[in-house]
């Protein structure tokens, strides 16, 4: 067994490699490995190497990519997963050192530490001009209360701060543990003295710090940046900070990197620039170069993988018999998740039919990878996705029922804090389809862009529908219709749902066109940009 380290390691971890029976592990470098790649079972890099399509093709043996990090931005995962290679990170490991960076920039700011420091080692003796403030009573928006952002609350309350948070995904209990009031974005952005970002990259999370974000923020807000350089409109930043209504930013990751040298950014007094260092500790390194071995050992002498990013669970006979009911319980929480309103509580699955006897952990997981992509943008996948949702303090329920018919079917039930969402589906043909939506009759096929109406059963409702559609250049492939039995309250209409399936994206603008008639009460869209065919691992 070969096993190619193409970055510096912990000694730790390195020692536990060499200790297996029958394990060569090769030394190597970013500059060096790719002469040892023929002959890898296993490849360990950290950040700098870039395992690419080209890289895999040369790579015959690969059995496991292990990132010795959180992020993974540097495998090509489509390519690892087409030629059948295991990829695992280590999250959580350098969580305490990026906390402390973030605390330590938030004091630089401060204190104007960086500046106080330049002028004395200059001969200068400022007192006066260096007068700081303290973080005591100040207001700390946290965005993102994953690892890191747990571990800045834990941190900055030491400091005797005020925190609030905001996260598109964590439970009530989660922020009540932490004793931290969970506010809406805008509401965190007008009211936050410090605002400190702790999301993944995604669609909706990029460039988040915009102008029109700055603009919503409070006079004298001081940004702090140690997640992904590409959240922030650095160009929108350095506007703000020169109109005065950002006193200061404190920055250790740029887009691109490293930063140009002429970046007008850096030459500003109220920015403090570190070099991506925020988890690049002695303790953290060492955490996650013995991690990343232990993991590896695991999977290589078990076949258990533990952070696991991209690899199936399933035997090939195992997913011919439940891979169409994979991506039906997929696709139903990636619906759900897009129709739903509020902070995610409790994801329920009930099996109905035959399906009912197997093994569903696997189903289960789709459902939960459906409902978790839709915010985290597909870091979930068949393996991680309990783990996911225990970090999240998603409570995850099933249950069984067994009932004759002629197809079976799963109901996943999300429950919110603003209500609960509850979807059926079948597998029709092999393909994945709804069939209700809160107990009101729908059938429609999970697939392409759909737009999700709920609206009062009153004349004139569809004829709008296809006129502001029509209207906006947009043509209907398929229009699915139903409508609830009994009113919910007497003397009322009937309420009633509808799914359209549309050849063309519709965007915000068209849906608050839709939104204007009285009787339509929601207007969601839900986008799957793939064929049915199984989850993404």
């Amino acid at each position: 067994m070969n096993i190619l380290v193409a970055e510096p390691l912990a000694e730790a971890g390195l020692e536990l490699l060499r200790a297996q029976p029958g394990w060569n592990v090769i030394v190597s470098s970013p500059k060096e490995y790719l002469e040892h790649l023929p002959q890898a079972d296993a490849l360990v890099v950290r950040s700098a190497v870039k395992v690419t399509r080209e890289v895999i093709a040369k790579a015959p043996r690969l059995r496991v990519i292990g990132r010795a990090g959180v992020g993974v931005d540097n495998v090509d995962l489509d390519a690892s997963t087409a030629a059948g290679i295991l990829v695992m990170n280590t999250p959580g490991g350098n969580a305490v050192s990026v906390a402390e960076h973030t605390l330590a920039l938030m004091l630089a700011m401060a204190r104007a530490i960086p500046q106080a420091s330049a002028s004395t080692k200059s001969g200068k003796w400022e007192k006066k001009k260096y007068l700081g403030s303290e973080l005591r009573g100040k207001l700390l928006g946290v965005i993102g209360l994953g690892s890191i952002g747990r571990e800045v609350v834990k941190r900055a309350r030491a400091f005797e701060m005020k925190i609030q948070a905001t996260d598109p995904y964590v439970s009530p209990q989660v922020a009540s543990d932490l004793n931290v009031p969970l506010v809406d974005l805008q509401t965190l952005y007008a009211t936050s003295d410090y605002i400190s970002l702790h999301v993944a990259l995604t669609p909706e999370t990029h460039r988040m710090l915009s102008r029109t974000a700055f603009a919503r923020m409070k006079p004298g807000v001081r940004i702090v940046n140690c997640s992904r350089g590409e959240l922030i409109d650095h160009e929108a930043l350095r506007e703000a900070i020169e109109s005065g209504k950002v006193a200061g930013a404190a920055l250790d990751v740029f887009d691109p990197e490293p930063p140009a040298p002429d970046d007008p950014l850096l030459r500003l007094d109220a920015v403090i620039a570190t070099p991506h260092i925020a988890g690049s500790t002695e303790e953290a390194q060492e955490i996650v170069g013995l991690r990343i071995a232990e993991q590896l050992a695991e999977y290589l002498k078990t076949g258990i993988a533990i952070n696991a990013v991209n690899m199936p669970a399933l035997s090939p006979e195992q997913y011919r018999l439940l891979g169409p009911y994979i991506t039906l319980a997929e696709r139903l929480g990636t619906f759900a998740a897009h129709i739903a309103a509020g902070n995610p509580k409790t994801v329920r699955l009930v099996y109905l039919g035959k399906i009912a006897d197997n093994n569903t952990h696997l189903i289960r997981n789709a459902g939960l990878v459906g409902v978790l992509n839709r915010w985290l943008s597909q870091r979930a996948n068949l393996v991680n996705a309990m783990q996911i949702a225990s970090q999240r303090g998603l409570n995850v329920a099933e249950s069984h029922e067994k009932r004759s018919g002629p197809m079976d079917a799963i109901r996943l039930e999300l429950e919110t804090d603003a209500g609960t969402t509850t979807v059926e589906g079948a597998v029709v043909f092999d393909k994945p389809r709804l069939i209700q939506v809160d107990g009101i009759y729908c059938e429609a096929h999970l697939a392409g862009r759909l737009t999700f109406l709920k609206n009062q059963d009153v004349p004139g409702v569809i004829g709008f529908v296809g006129t502001v559609l029509g209207r906006n250049g947009i043509n209907i492939a398929n229009f699915s219709l139903g409508r609830r039995e009994a009113p919910l309250r007497p003397g009322e209409p009937l309420e009633a749902v509808a799914l359209v399936e549309t050849d063309q994206p519709v965007g915000e603008t068209v849906l608050a066109e839709l939104l204007q008639h009285p009787a339509v009460r929601m207007a969601r869209p839900v986008e799957f940009l793939s064929e049915p065919g199984g989850p993404r691992f």
